[in-house]
């Protein structure tokens, strides 16, 4: 397998990874800057492959969480593309070399940026190949200036290298929809980004008492909208997760003047624990990209996991899941009051909820999943 993400915290990843090692395979997994310290669960053996240091020397540290003047955001927000290409065309290198002197049976390619090299490596080793896109990439959130010659280039290198897979993955039936379109694949599969089923689901909190939002605490999460209901809703709030960004520095302290609780990113069990605790879940993104349109975020599924109904985007994908299961109430991205109004709504009907997710945590669950996969990995 083949990642550029530091494998440690990629739930989706190591699932899938866990899921072939039950099956009898051995799996490696070549991450990117993975950390020294993580250890790799029985049957995979974990590599990192460095992707330098990019734009900056090495003795600096990371711009994510300095208050830039403007002169140099307007640079970074100039750069930042070469950047990124730079950096993940490093590891990809530095991935290959790793990959080279392994013996194996089949490449598993998690997204574009390991695409390439994935391709590469199938066909000089004359082994299959798999692709499994996490998101629909020409659709990513950017906080950098638009690059219509790189889309256009990466769009045509995606159609004309998946098409080499054996089996292309995706993580929802949008996106996969999108695959077969407007890249003209065939052999399309959605496996989504589930949990597996709990082993006790009977702690859901009700009535509710907080909601937790579990995830990223960066732009384009709703986030602000959620500063603003924290003062306008008797409910506790807390923000559970990774928040060493620019975004954060600038908005964490407004978030936590307006009562919110905001801690470090938590265990999996920790994070469902307080969710049950709570009674409520946000699952929110911003619908100003398209992938964000298209995704199923795994804080909807670790819901479904926790037994705990949410509040969420109405937005594409993620709405579809809400309504169709009945897994809690939906709000107008950006809109405060809309969301103040879905909060209530889902305290009104709160015990309702619970049951209808607990009624889907089968269709919804990782164990539904594991089947697409191993099915795809039998018939290669």
């Amino acid at each position: 397998m083949l990642v550029a993400t530091t494998v440690a915290t990629d739930t989706r990843v190591l699932r899938e990874a866990q899921c072939l090692v039950s099956e009898g395979f051995e799996v490696s997994i070549i991450g990117r800057n993975v950390p020294n310290d993580f250890v790799a669960p029985d049957g995979m053996h974990i590599y990192s492959a460095s992707s330098g240091q990019g734009l900056r020397p090495a003795a600096m540290g990371s711009l994510t969480t300095k208050r830039l003047p403007p002169h140099l955001r307007a640079i970074r927000w100039f750069l930042l593309p070469q950047h990124r290409n730079r950096s993940f065309a490093v590891w990809a290198e530095a991935a290959y070399v790793i990959a080279t002197s392994m013996k194996f049976d089949v490449v598993h390619a998690h997204d574009f940026t390991a695409l390439e090299v994935g391709e590469r490596l199938s066909r000089e080793h004359h082994v299959p190949f798999v692709y499994d896109s996490h998101e629909w990439w020409l659709g990513r959130q950017r906080q950098y200036r638009a690059t219509p010659f790189i889309d256009r280039r990466e769009a045509a290198l995606e159609k004309k290298l998946a098409a080499h897979a054996v089996a292309v993955i995706t993580v929802g039936e949008s996106i996969a929809d999108l695959m077969r379109t407007q890249r003209g694949l065939r052999n399309v599969h959605v496996v989504r980004n589930s949990f597996p089923s709990p082993k006790n689901n009977s702690n859901v909190v009700s009535p509710p008492n907080g909601i937790i939002y579990a995830g990223r605490i960066d732009a384009f999460r709703e986030l602000e909208v959620i500063i603003d209901v924290a003062q306008k809703i008797t409910l506790g709030i807390s923000w559970m997760g990774d928040h060493e960004n620019q975004w954060a520095t600038n908005y964490v302290p407004k978030a936590r003047a307006a009562g919110i609780e905001v801690l470090t990113s938590q265990s999996i069990e920790a994070v469902t624990k307080a969710m049950q605790h709570a009674g409520l879940v946000f699952v929110t993104h911003s619908d100003q990209f398209e992938s964000h349109r298209l995704a199923l975020p795994n804080k909807l599924f670790h819901a479904v996991h926790a037994g705990v109904p949410v509040i969420a985007t109405d937005v594409t994908e993620l709405a579809i899941i809400v309504r169709k299961y009945d897994l809690g109430e939906l709000y107008d991205a950006g809109d405060s009051q809309s969301m103040v109004a879905a909060i209530t709504r889902a305290i009104a009907r709160h015990s309702q909820l619970i049951a209808n997710v607990r009624a889907a945590q089968r269709e919804l669950s990782w164990e539904s999943d594991a089947e697409v996969l191993r099915g795809i990995y039998g018939a290669i």
